[in-house]
């Protein structure tokens, strides 16, 4: 089966034909993974899984969220969903990823698209980008550095399809790298204790999109901007399931 097509049908499948009803990304916890997050669950005291989102992308019909499934303990997975259907229906198409979550979110064109992502168990580490040059239909999993490394994706900005800025949280220090390759390498510009702000970065003032939490719902909604109001796409529910043993 294609990469991404089993969690396809993770998505439940009718809020996911409906974009009126709020969309339950459910999570299917195994004993592997409790076991790989050191949690401790039962049947009476089973460990909630929330869903949790932080980015969001759009163009044409095509809306794209970013973020995570953790427990209160742990982060257990990333997530990245998809619409070609301007939220009437969703996909999965990247595996997600363990321990790991996406955060920001960045399309050049119609094609080229950018999404930053760290492991986030114990001290967060390993920070990488998924890629895409086909509108987002696959997604490769770029490294930011060779060597596994403590860090985060503070914050990232591509000027075209190759050439970009990368800001990197240590804990220790904030690194500032600049890649001419599209994201498959960086050079570090610039290290410093104190905050660094980005050379260049360019983020549109009125977005066409906005993921906003819904304390209604106990979720999150996806927004486009129509003329001087902001229209509901879909609603996703905080509530992904529960671990238990």
């Amino acid at each position: 089966m294609p990469r991404g097509l089993a969690s396809l049908w993770i998505v439940l499948t009718a809020a996911a034909l409906h974009a009126q009803e709020p969309v339950r990304v459910a999570f299917n916890c195994t004993e592997e993974d409790t076991r790989e997050a050191g949690l401790t669950c039962s049947e009476d005291e089973p460990c909630p899984v929330y869903l949790e989102l932080s980015g969001v992308e759009s163009f044409l019909n095509r809306v794209f969220v970013v973020g995570n499934l953790h427990t209160s303990e742990a982060t257990l997975f990333s997530i990245l969903l998809a619409s070609e259907d301007n939220g009437k229906t969703w996909s999965e198409p990247f595996d997600r990823v363990r321990f790991a979550s996406l955060e920001q979110i960045q399309f050049i064109d119609f094609q080229k698209g950018y999404i930053g992502g760290a492991l986030l168990q114990g001290v967060p580490r390993d920070p990488f980008f998924l890629i895409t040059e086909d509108a987002g239909a696959t997604w490769r999993r770029q490294p930011v550095f060779d060597d596994s490394r403590f860090g985060v994706v503070e914050k990232f900005w591509f000027d075209s399809p190759n050439v970009g800025t990368l800001l990197i949280d240590t804990k220790q220090a904030h690194e500032l790298y600049e890649t001419h390759t599209g994201g498959d390498s960086w050079s570090l510009q610039q290290s410093s204790r104190k905050a660094i702000q980005l050379p260049r970065q360019s983020h549109p003032a009125d977005p066409p999109v906005r993921l906003r939490p819904d304390a209604k719902i106990h979720g999150y909604r996806v927004e486009k901007h129509e003329g001087a109001k902001w229209v509901a796409l879909s609603d996703f529910l905080v509530d992904a399931g529960k671990c238990k043993n």
